[in-house]
């Protein structure tokens, strides 16, 4: 299918969960008050295309609670399609806590998530002529992690859109809490990889998950497995490319004034580098735009206020 005749320029499976971010520095207990914003890796990164201009299928199942409704509405509100999203009256919504830091640290955050309604989606929910009318999928390491259906779900999404032919995206994003071991988190996300063209880690992810140091050697134990692009972000060090068009390489990373928040900063980057590549952006172009959304969102306090319009993308010429 061409990218003409699709329905979708990306789709993503993923669970949407409520953020609710301290009001003030410290231990979350301490917190007095709590802002209200939406959380949720696939979703970030949905949030992030969408306002680049994509068009941005969402699946997923929430409760039909307060937090539902907000959660979808605000989706919506961002122009994403939600028509595979199903609200379950007898389910709830999955939700977090996140408190403020002020030295650069990731935030602590504590996750009210298990049996939420999203981790009961299985294989049934993937709709295959909906994922086939989408030209890429996007996938993360934190679907598969919330139970053993939504691993189901996630295998049979990567399934179908190798079959059809699509181009997939995957980001570890690893969350250990969610998996009964280490090894298991390993095992299942270098898995999960392999079916992927363009595999997004963060270096500290990429030592876990391949026992190699050097974003070279990572790079290559997941191009040696089939991967189109290895795309490895290193912090403050910018991010390194390996692929079968560019080669590889590194881009510095783009200035940051004040580091606010670090979570969401893997997600903006993912949402640069897919809508470049999606628009036939060279590689290091896609890398780039990666690293100026990723600095961009680990200056603000949510995970997608830093997520920039067209408009700010065309402005600062990426």
């Amino acid at each position: 299918m061409s990218p003409d005749a699709c329905a979708f320029d990306v789709a993503l499976f993923g669970e949407a969960m409520l953020l609710l971010v301290a009001d003030r520095p410290g231990p979350i207990e301490n917190a007095e008050s709590f802002h209200k914003r939406t959380a949720g890796a696939e979703t970030n990164v949905a949030i992030g295309l969408s306002r680049l201009g994509l068009k941005v299928g969402w699946a997923s199942r929430l409760g039909t609670d307060s937090m539902g409704r907000s959660l979808l509405a605000s989706m919506r509100a961002e122009g994403i399609d939600c028509a595979h999203v199903v609200c379950d009256a007898q389910q709830r919504t999955g939700f977090q806590f996140k408190g403020r830091v002020t030295d650069g640290s990731d935030p602590p955050v504590e996750y009210h998530r298990k049996g939420s309604a999203a981790s009961l989606m299985g294989p049934q929910d993937v709709d295959e002529a909906w994922l086939r009318s989408a030209r890429h999928l996007h996938a993360t390491g934190v679907f598969p992690a919330l139970s053993a259906t939504t691993l189901a779900a996630a295998r049979k999404t990567l399934e179908v859109m190798r079959a059809a032919g699509r181009t997939i995206s995957f980001d570890p994003n690893l969350r250990p809490t969610l998996w009964a071991s280490p090894e298991l988190m390993r095992e299942t996300l270098n898995d999960l990889a392999r079916q992927a063209d363009w595999v997004l880690p963060g270096i500290e992810e990429g030592r876990f998950l391949t026992g190699l140091d050097t974003p070279e050697a990572i790079a290559r134990f997941y191009r040696e497995r089939g991967a189109r692009l290895v795309a490895i972000k290193l912090g403050a060090d910018g991010a390194y490319f390996d692929s079968d068009t560019a080669g590889t390489g590194r881009v510095p990373a783009f200035p940051v004034r004040e580091v606010i928040d670090t979570v969401g900063a893997g997600d903006g980057f993912a949402a640069g580098l897919i809508s470049a590549l999606l628009e036939g952006r060279p590689v290091p172009e896609a890398v780039r735009r990666g690293a100026w959304i990723g600095a961009r969102a680990v200056q603000v306090l949510g995970d997608t206020e830093g997520l920039p319009s067209r408009a700010e993308l065309q402005a600062a010429g990426l």
